[in-house]
């Protein structure tokens, strides 16, 4: 808006000299190379800022296929679409239309980038990477010149190192390739996909560098249709969370550099980390360490991983002192959440704390048998007792509740929620957005209504191991699920 003033003020503060007599063609010059100047300034920073920014991670990855734990199904997929640039004869002969592009789907966290570098190390190619951020700038026209510039970049990395293929990774592209026509008023997210889709269809098999296109994105339904046709991303790969021997897969590989103590059950530390993703298994062997590096241990041991699993969960602990009654309060919700969850669902507590951590005075840890890719009505509800059972053991223990259990009751919600929107409840099959708002309240509601009498009941009867436990808790502030059981089989 300034720039437009100053321009307008410029043009007339020439027209007045002019109708004045005064001889402006010597501005008029000046302006001129004003502007030449600052065009090929501007000019300069923005191709300084592309080379800057696309990264080259050396002449070629260190990381293989076998450093990567826990994705078995998507290397396996990842390794298949690698055969054109690795067999090309055989592409040509069979008159095989090479790959284009491998988009990597999923959660993040769970390895994309990894897969990406060892697929550049199995095929021997030259691997640049770059993020779908650096290509949307201000300036119309920019981010389609760098992508220009990097499949060029890509081709001269790959002819410099004597190799036959290179490799174009772009991490978070849905920052560049979403939908056309969502950015009104501002083209260049438009261009830059544009140049992006002319890029890749410009990939033959013929060329003396081979490239391939791989993305990775964990919102693949903001990608624009066109991206995704055969021809551009001919292959999606999903790569999910790990399941339990994934996990484990994966605790093994970071701890390879690590001194274990005999003690450490990687097979159990698995099962406790159901939802955990390649990330956050990292994090949690290197906070183990920490905490061993902290206590002077010369090993690490099965405590440290199981108080790394409850800092990489809910953050480091707090120095916040608790009052003695508010501190009891949190140990009687913490003791109906620990027993009811026994009750419902027998020997999936793991552990259970008064330990303030992040937002959370306390914190029971449940860790299920297996990990549960599908859920019936009365799993669902059996979660949806344990979110209620400590606000109930406050009532009936103590007199009245607090508002500890707010985050409790809004995840109830949410299970008895989806207990109605996936047909499971007395509604039956239902379309969600045909339901009026009244009555998917007061169905939720009496999903909720009728856990909440189950509880009761369970509390009631189960007072003297609440009191226990939570005596126990104000004495020790941490135990493990075995010593909950125990106290309950006495």
């Amino acid at each position: 808006m300034l720039k437009e003033m100053a321009v307008g003020a410029g043009v007339a503060v020439m027209i007045f000299l002019g109708l004045r007599g005064v001889d402006i063609w010597p501005l008029f010059l000046l302006v001129g190379l004003a502007g030449v100047l600052f065009a090929t300034g501007l000019n300069t920073r923005i191709n300084f800022g592309s080379q800057r920014r696309q990264v080259d991670l050396g002449h070629r990855s260190l990381i293989s296929f076998q450093d990567i734990g826990g994705q078995n199904t998507a290397k396996s997929e990842l390794i298949e679409a690698l055969e054109f640039i690795l067999r090309p004869d055989d592409v040509q002969r069979l008159g095989i239309r090479p790959l284009k592009g491998i988009l990597l789907t999923g959660p993040p966290g769970t390895g994309k980038t990894l897969l990406a570098k060892a697929a550049a190390n199995h095929t021997d190619s030259a691997f640049l990477a770059a993020s779908g951020s650096e290509f949307v700038e201000m300036y119309a026209g920019v981010g389609a010149q760098r992508v220009r510039q990097l499949f060029e970049q890509a081709r001269q990395k790959a002819r410099q190192q004597n190799m036959l293929s290179a490799i174009i990774f772009i991490d978070e592209i849905e920052v560049m390739a979403g939908r056309r026509g969502q950015h009104h008023g501002h083209l260049e997210y438009d261009q830059t996909l544009n140049q992006l889709l002319v890029e890749m269809d410009g990939i033959g098999v013929d060329e003396d560098v081979r490239v391939l296109v791989m993305a990775a994105t964990n919102r693949a339904d903001l990608l624009d249709p066109a991206l995704m046709r055969p021809g551009r991303f001919d292959r999606t790969v999903r790569v999910d969370l790990p399941d339990r021997r994934g996990r484990e897969a994966i605790l093994l590989l970071h701890t390879r550099n690590k001194p274990l103590d005999e003690s450490v059950d990687l097979g159990q530390i698995a099962a406790e980390t159901f939802g955990f993703s390649g990330a956050h298994l990292e994090s949690l062997c290197n906070e183990a360490a920490i905490l061993a590096l902290r206590e002077q241990s010369e090993r690490l041991t099965h405590a440290h991983f199981k108080a790394a699993i409850d800092k990489v969960m809910l953050g480091e602990r707090l120095e916040r002192r608790l009052g003695r009654e508010e501190l009891y309060r949190v140990a009687i919700h913490e003791g109906g959440h620990a027993i009811v969850g026994e009750l419902v669902n027998p020997g999936s507590v793991a552990s259970i704390t008064i330990a303030p951590r992040g937002l959370a005075l306390g914190f029971v840890r449940q860790a299920p048998h297996d990990d549960r890719l599908l859920e019936t009505v009365s799993e669902l509800k059996a979660d949806i007792a344990v979110c209620l059972a400590g606000s109930t053991a406050e009532r009936l223990l103590l007199g009245e509740q607090s508002t500890g259990a707010a985050s409790d009751f809004q995840k109830a919600w949410d299970l008895a929620r989806k207990i109605v929107t996936t047909g499971l409840s007395t509604l039956g099959v239902v379309q969600e957005e045909a339901l009026s708002a009244e009555l998917l309240y007061e169905t939720i509601q009496e999903i909720v209504r009728d856990s909440q009498e189950l509880v009761d009941e369970l509390v009631q009867s189960h007072k003297p191991a609440i009191l226990q436990l939570a005596d126990i808790l104000i004495e020790r502030e941490t135990l493990p699920g075995e010593q909950v059981r125990a106290l309950m089989a006495a």
